[in-house]
């Protein structure tokens, strides 16, 4: 003899979840090889990171800034934090995109908006609570 049981999931709560979840994968891996590019020192990273001026001590901070935000998006309890630590990564980088480089601050600002529509969906991790 099986039992069945069976879950009323709503609808909307699952359309939620899913895109969040989406959008967490499709931003760690953005973050991702982007700081593994910083680590690796790509011709790309090392010329930009010259351009800035501060060192290339920089690039490889921001690599590992990136890489533990990407690591920390997939883990549940961890991707609020994750993402308002690349927010303000983010912000830095529109920053220095606009006053050090001189060049469009779209790529950083996009990025900094998904990792803040994160932020703000898993918001009850940061405040100890249990998150549906």
């Amino acid at each position: 003899m099986s039992e069945r049981v069976v879950v009323a999931v709503r609808p909307a709560a699952r359309v939620r979840t899913v895109a969040v979840w989406t959008v967490r994968a499709a931003l760690a891996v953005q973050f991702g090889v982007g700081g593994a590019g910083k680590l690796a020192g790509t011709d790309q990273m090392v010329r930009m990171f010259d351009d800035i001026g501060a060192g290339q001590w920089l690039r490889v901070f921001v690599g590992v800034l990136e890489i533990a935000g990407a690591l920390g998006l997939l883990v549940p309890r961890l991707a609020a934090a994750a993402a308002l630590g690349l927010v303000g990564l983010m912000i830095g980088a529109v920053i220095t995109n606009v006053a050090v480089l001189g060049i469009s601050p779209a790529a950083p600002l996009a990025f900094g908006v998904l990792a803040a529509v994160v932020a703000y969906a898993r918001r009850r991790d940061l405040r100890g609570g249990r998150h549906v």
